[in-house]
């Protein structure tokens, strides 16, 4: 059940955490005050997207940045 392989911190399930309830919050906006349906799916797609991206670079470092996992 436990392994060596991960070595998370706390902090890692707060950010994890973040990412999630705030991409969930920002898309319930998102439905709430667009009332074009076209942008409504859109808007929510690109948020996926960008969350997406921001896991992936948190994770493995797809751009480099100093925020990159190893």
């Amino acid at each position: 059940m436990f392994s060596e392989e991960f070595n998370w911190s706390p902090g890692d399930f707060v950010i994890g955490a973040v990412l999630l309830f705030g991409t969930a919050f920002i898309i319930n906006l998102i439905q709430r005050i667009v009332k074009n349906k076209t942008y409504k799916i859109l808007l929510g797609g690109a948020v996926l997207i960008l969350l997406l991206l921001v896991w992936a670079e948190l994770a493995v470092g797809i751009f480099g940045t100093p925020f990159a996992g190893n």
